[in-house]
């Protein structure tokens, strides 16, 4: 018997030559300051908080929500090559009504999380949840 077919999700991005991200006819001006490393910490956190929200709809749970994420960039040991080789990500999370089962909730959350699932290193999460 074959096995189902996987769906299949398809995205795109450009940066420009003055530095703004465009995508879906849309554009953004990250400040001067901020890195990649700091697009990629948060598109950890809105991407946890995105899966939160589907699996906890999905519950019939409402979900006002907060986060942010820390990481830590040097040399990995394995093949000497600058990455991210710790990430932290805190959320704050208000549901109502109160799931049935927060843990697996969280849980389906975290292992939902493409972006968390995509990098080398496995964030640790922090949920603070009311």
């Amino acid at each position: 018997m074959a096995e189902p077919r996987a769906k299949v999700f398809e995205f795109s991005a450009a940066v420009g030559r003055d530095g703004r991200i465009e995508a879906l006819g849309e554009s953004l001006e990250p400040p001067e300051a901020w890195s990649p490393e700091h697009l990629v910490l948060a598109g950890l956190v809105r991407c946890s908080l995105t899966s939160l929200r589907y699996h906890a709809r999905r519950a019939g749970v409402e979900v006002a929500a907060r986060g942010e994420a820390s990481g830590t960039v040097t040399k990995r040991a394995l093949d000497g090559r600058y990455a991210f080789v710790q990430i932290d990500c805190r959320l704050d999370v208000e549901l109502t009504p109160a799931p049935d089962d927060l843990p697996a909730l969280l849980a389906r959350a975290e292992r939902d999380c493409f972006v968390g699932a995509s990098l080398t290193v496995q964030p640790t999460y922090r949920w603070n949840a009311t």
